[in-house]
């Protein structure tokens, strides 16, 4: 009984301890220094299980490989995502640098599941910038996005702008309301430049 005591003072001082240091603000949450191993260790094992279990019973359509899907995704993810996870042919630029964790350069490669990749298309992830697509875009739409992020890795510097130059526009981005009334596109929010 005696070690029960014990083992709950324990548990309650490492709690008021854990109170204390989060409501003193001593964490460093600012995205320029970077969390300590153990943190992020522990973030990373939670975003990944966390999109592995919400992923689990999604099935992907058969039409993943198609170009015509592909195509369809590649201009969202030249406005939407480029900005942040790159494209072939960059090795950083201002979003993914200013950005912490640093977000996955996709056209690298990915060791997500299809469903996967759709699952955070989808939802978004929380405290690492992605968002959650589906508030603004269709399954249809994301699966669209998915299906181009599985081929980005295969894909040259050139072969990605020319499959983007020719890739229909995301029309909810180009529609987008700007001060004095102007439709955004992809140029004025700041869409990354072609790879030459």
């Amino acid at each position: 009984m005696r070690i029960l005591t014990v083992l709950a003072s324990l548990l309650v001082i490492v709690a008021a301890g854990g109170a204390v240091y989060v409501y003193s603000g001593s964490y460093p949450v600012g995205a320029d220094v970077p969390h300590t191993g153990a943190v992020f260790s522990l973030l990373a094992a939670v975003r990944d299980r966390g999109i592995a279990a919400g992923a689990r019973d999604i099935r992907p359509p058969t039409d993943l490989k198609d170009a015509r899907r592909i195509s369809d995704g590649a201009g969202q993810y030249a406005t939407m995502c480029a900005n942040c996870h790159l494209a072939p042919g960059y090795e950083s630029g201002s979003a993914w640098e200013g950005l912490y964790p640093h977000p996955p350069r996709l056209a690298h490669a990915t060791d997500l599941k299809p469903a996967e990749v759709f699952w955070a298309i989808k939802h978004g992830v929380k405290f690492s910038g992605m968002p959650a697509w589906g508030k603004s875009h269709s399954d249809d739409e994301i699966w669209s996005i998915a299906a181009f992020v599985l081929q980005l890795p295969h894909l040259t510097p050139r072969q990605y702008a020319d499959i983007v130059s020719r890739a229909p526009p995301d029309t909810d981005m180009i529609m987008m309301p700007m001060p004095q009334g102007r439709a955004a596109t992809a140029g004025s929010m700041g869409a990354m430049p072609m790879p030459k």
